[in-house]
């Protein structure tokens, strides 16, 4: 599939607030109205070609992205656990989820279904020719600067960013490219041939490959209510990537053992312990540059730095350098 991604990053980003300053929204949909279809179609419940109406996610990450559980354990090995954090979903009903915090999730045999996906700190941006850049929620691994990714095609560069936007073409969901073109115009979906729904992982293929069940519902009390506002703490976040990585494909099985190392990767991580995949060097960028994004934001009082600032926040604590685009096909 050909796309055009200088200057965009669309599916990098949270850029709703953009609509509704300029007072255009993606085609089909009125100035401000929710647009429920900006979310990638991600319903693992649902067999492949479902007519069923998806769940609504707990949060508002309209580019949210699925890991695998051995992407999962792999950004934990790598000391990059502070990067991950979980997604639920809203049941289609009572008697289709566990009620939790007043929330009733989605549930696979009385379990609370979950995603876990890349968390996204606010970060000046500059997208799709804005003469000036604005705080919008980035992935973690967006240069601001270039609006590449750090890691692509690197060993942590998750499958499904690499098969975007074929999975949602695949599934008849507007790609992101499409919003792009219909609210600040030009071309980026070039080419819109895809290879089908291969690797999608819908329906029970899903179970302990992408999506993840906590087997002890009661364990979740605070965390839904803090997952819906947004508002997870180090210890949620590490529960549940502790679960996700302890998951046993095609099963509800946890390992114990699974478990324990991973909530001391989480832990290790968050105290700025370096992964064994980093022979002892310095520890990982990440959780230092998540939390100076949100401690800059949180003072910015309404001005925004160049995107040029993630010199100091990223590169200057061992981000990996992107290329930029002179030269690239």
């Amino acid at each position: 599939m050909e796309v055009n991604c200088e200057g965009c990053a669309g599916c990098c980003m949270d850029w709703r607030s953009l609509l509704e300053k300029s007072g255009s929204a993606p085609r089909g949909d009125g100035a401000g109205e929710t647009d429920r279809r900006h979310r990638r179609r991600d319903d693992p419940f649902a067999g492949d070609g479902s007519e069923r109406p998806p769940r609504d996610p707990l949060d508002d990450d309209a580019t949210f992205v699925p890991l695998t559980r051995d992407e999962v354990r792999g950004f934990l090995e790598a000391g990059m656990g502070e990067a991950l954090t979980p997604r639920f979903w809203e049941a289609r009903g009572e008697d289709d989820g566990v009620a939790v915090d007043g929330h009733t999730l989605a549930a696979v045999a009385g379990r609370p279904a979950f995603f876990v996906g890349l968390r996204k700190p606010p970060k000046p941006v500059a997208p799709f020719g804005l003469a000036e850049p604005v705080w919008l929620p980035a992935c973690v691994f967006l240069d601001p600067t270039t609006l590449q990714c750090r890691i692509h095609g690197g060993e942590r560069f998750p499958d499904e960013c690499g098969a975007y936007p074929e999975h949602n073409l695949a599934l008849d969901a507007a790609a992101e490219c499409e919003r792009v073109e219909a609210a600040f115009g030009g071309e980026r979906l070039l080419d819109a041939d895809h290879d089908g729904s291969e690797g999608l992982l819908l329906g029970s293929q899903a179970i302990g490959a992408k999506l993840f069940c906590h087997p002890r519902p009661a364990d979740l009390e605070g965390i839904v209510d803090r997952a819906a506002a947004g508002s997870l703490t180090r210890a949620d976040r590490t529960e549940l990537v502790a679960i996700a990585a302890a998951s046993s494909p095609g099963t509800l099985a946890i390992s114990g053992q699974h478990y324990e190392r991973a909530r001391e990767r989480m832990l290790d991580d968050a105290d700025g312990g370096a992964g064994p995949e980093n022979d002892g060097e310095a520890p990982s960028w990440v959780g230092p540059a998540i939390r100076d994004w949100r401690r800059r934001f949180r003072d910015a009082d309404g001005t925004v730095p160049s995107p040029a600032v993630a010199d100091a926040v990223e590169t200057d604590r061992g981000a990996p350098e992107t290329p930029g685009w002179d030269g690239l096909e």
